[in-house]
């Protein structure tokens, strides 16, 4: 039986899922997107209840990094 397909809002959750997080220009890169439409898959992540936190960009020239630090709660 053929693997099921990985989805671009999966493959970005995995990213944000690592320890390390990823930036929004690695996001775009991974999955060919534009910045607007990766910040609004971040947008969609918060509301489907991942708490992704941004980390700010350590001197002028970093990018800032994103990681998700809570899965949504599963109802019972």
């Amino acid at each position: 039986m053929p693997k099921p397909k990985q989805t671009k809002t999966e493959k970005v959750r995995v990213m944000l899922a690592r320890p390390q997080g990823a930036s929004v220009e690695a996001i775009c890169k991974a999955i060919g997107w534009q910045p607007h439409s990766t910040r609004a898959i971040l947008s969609g992540l918060r509301k489907a209840g991942y708490t992704v936190e941004r980390q700010a960009a350590a001197g002028n020239g970093g990018e800032s990094l994103y990681r998700i630090t809570a899965e949504p709660e599963t109802a019972e």
